[in-house]
């Protein structure tokens, strides 16, 4: 017996970031938005477990050990129950590695599934959303899907209402940029200076209530964009490139290096994508549309 787990990328659609902690963290108001990018993980039983593998585009930049999210989640959700974690996930990797769009949150959130269903360990969904907050601040996220605003680190979240499906162009660049990095750049860019709580956009929650593209474009926003650009700073040409070929808004994605872009429909957003895989300034181009459904046994 095997059990397949699919389950999608995300898009910040807004992102405010608070002073650091002590802890070392930062708090967050963060609007989630699930998209149409998947990885599927597939779990089997296999003595002397866990192990991972893994196929599909940059396959070779995921860690094929225990700092693996989707091993992690199995082994805590084993702890948990008194199990011995005896199995082999493998995951077709379809979500860019280490571009913003918790690639990695998504496969232990899917991996943790695909264990609780494989072992009848029968969880409840709050038991699912501890573990996956202990693995991580999107790991939640990936679990829940749709729309959601995410606080404290990201991983409290109340799910959020969203009115029509809105289309995306994701542009992957040429190398990765860590996420720890981007926030160690955010806090010596914010060095001296103020840094306001972090709150959600009311305007922003009700364009995505609303389902209107254009009011979205005006409302999104990434604090986290101009570290990742102060790291990064060809991603700006990206940025213009898509905003010249007609994207309503343009902006880093979490803390990148994958840039988004939001368009009108389908068919600009098909626009947006020629445009920028014409361009020769990023790696690959992907279209997908949001939002969709978390976590899903298939």
């Amino acid at each position: 017996m095997s059990v397949t787990v699919r389950v999608p990328a995300k898009v910040n659609v807004q992102l405010a970031v608070g002073a650091a902690r002590p802890d070392g963290f930062h708090d967050l108001a963060n609007v989630f938005l699930a998209v149409g990018l998947y990885d599927e993980v597939t779990a089997t039983p296999s003595p002397g477990g866990p192990r991972v593998t893994c196929d599909g585009p940059d396959a070779a930049q995921v860690p094929l050990d225990g700092t693996n999210l989707a091993v992690r989640a199995a082994e805590a959700l084993a702890a948990r129950h008194g199990l011995t974690p005896d199995v082999h996930l493998h995951i077709a990797k379809d979500i860019p590695v280490a571009g913003g769009m918790a690639g990695g949150s998504a496969d232990g959130a899917a991996a943790l599934l695909a264990c609780d269903t494989l072992w009848g360990t029968g969880a409840s969904r709050e038991e699912l959303l501890d573990i996956c907050a202990e693995l991580g601040s999107d790991v939640p996220f990936s679990l829940v899907g749709g729309a959601a605003l995410g606080t404290g680190r990201g991983e409290r979240l109340t799910e959020l209402e969203v009115g029509g499906t809105f289309h995306w162009v994701f542009a992957m660049a040429s190398r990765g940029l860590s996420t720890p990095a981007v926030f160690r750049e955010f806090d010596r860019l914010a060095e001296g200076r103020e840094i306001p709580e972090p709150v959600a956009s009311q305007e922003l929650l009700g364009a995505l209530a609303k389902g209107d593209a254009e009011a979205l474009a005006a409302t999104v926003s990434n604090d986290l964009q101009p570290a990742a650009l102060s790291l990064f700073p060809e991603l700006a040409d990206t940025l213009a490139a898509g905003r010249a070929a007609g994207a309503l808004a343009s902006l880093v994605s979490g803390s990148g290096p994958t840039t988004a872009f939001l368009a009108r429909g389908a068919e600009a957003a098909e626009a947006v994508a020629a445009a920028l895989r014409g361009s020769g300034i990023c790696r690959d181009v992907r279209r997908a549309s949001g939002p969709v459904p978390g976590a899903t046994v298939v």
